[in-house]
């Protein structure tokens, strides 16, 4: 199922992630784009949310310097941008993988696109293993260790149930019960023409 794939993959990005640890460490890629491209797609949209996690997690810091904490900002808008980007390179993936598809005449849109979906599944690993993670930390005491665990039974749950809902969102696809709609992402804050800020500031 592939499900079962991404949640492995993502797996894989993450425990190969905290190896180094660090926001600024090399990237490399164990899936060749050319033989592997869902692979690929998968890995780097994945690498992607981990990095920015950890971006998260530093500029959160009371102490940070501001200087230190705008350019942060910027490689968080950055990362967002690249994240949107992997989203519908993954998206036009399955628009290329079921294009000879033909939807039935009663056939229905899904109020998100499978990337979406997937894009969920990759920051629900990094809540799993950021849980897991608080659940074991024999030092915060029983009671954080307790109440962490409850909060990580909760999201394996729910990552069973969004596997599932996207397997069978692409099986829906693939017997034309569904059909793709992608609507590109139309950012507005990083583009010099329809930001007022960025636009004033070429003037």
């Amino acid at each position: 199922m592939f499900s079962d794939k991404a949640n492995q993959i993502f797996q894989e990005v993450i425990e190969k992630y905290h190896l180094i640890n660090t926001v600024g460490q090399e990237f490399q890629n164990p899936y060749d784009e050319k033989d592997h491209l869902l692979e690929h797609l998968l890995f780097r949209k994945c690498w992607i949310d981990t990095v920015q996690w950890h971006y998260e997690d530093i500029i959160r810091d009371p102490n940070i310097n501001p200087v230190a904490a705008l350019k942060l900002k910027r490689q968080i808008d950055a990362s967002n941008q690249e994240r949107t980007d992997m989203v519908e390179y993954i998206d036009s993936y399955f628009l290329d993988k079921y294009k000879h598809i033909e939807p039935k005449a009663n056939a229905r849109i899904n109020s998100e696109s499978p990337a979406w979906a997937i894009d969920r599944l990759s920051i629900l690993a990094l809540k799993i293993y950021h849980m897991n993670e608080e659940a074991n930390r024999v030092e915060a005491g029983q009671g954080h260790m307790m109440k962490c665990k409850a909060k990580l039974d909760v999201l394996l749950e729910q990552r069973v149930d969004l596997s599932t809902a996207i397997n069978q969102l692409l099986e829906d696809i693939e017997k034309g019960e569904k059909y793709m709609k992608v609507y590109k992402q139309m950012k507005m804050y990083n583009d010099d023409e329809l930001n007022p800020v960025l636009r004033g500031s070429k003037q």
